[in-house]
């Protein structure tokens, strides 16, 4: 499966009761991790990655945007 396919959302993770941000962080997901809270996570994953954490119960998932939104709304940035 390529990239487009399967596109980068950038999520909320929330740990599900009797799991953790460091439980989460402890799989082998291959998550981009943009913040770590004490409660929470926010990532750039795919959907299988999203969907992964919630078969296996980790976290709820709170899909915000794509990345590509995100980076679309950013404005350009200097060269330097």
């Amino acid at each position: 499966m390529t990239s487009t396919d399967d596109p980068h959302c950038i999520a909320r993770l929330t740990p599900t009761p009797g799991s953790s941000i460091d439980a989460v962080l402890g799989q082998p997901l291959g998550l981009d991790v943009w913040e770590r809270h004490p409660d929470a996570l926010v990532v750039a994953a795919t959907e299988t990655q999203l969907a992964e954490i919630e078969r296996r119960r980790l976290a709820h998932v709170e899909r915000i945007e794509t990345v590509a939104a995100f980076l679309a709304r950013q404005p350009p940035q200097p060269e330097p």
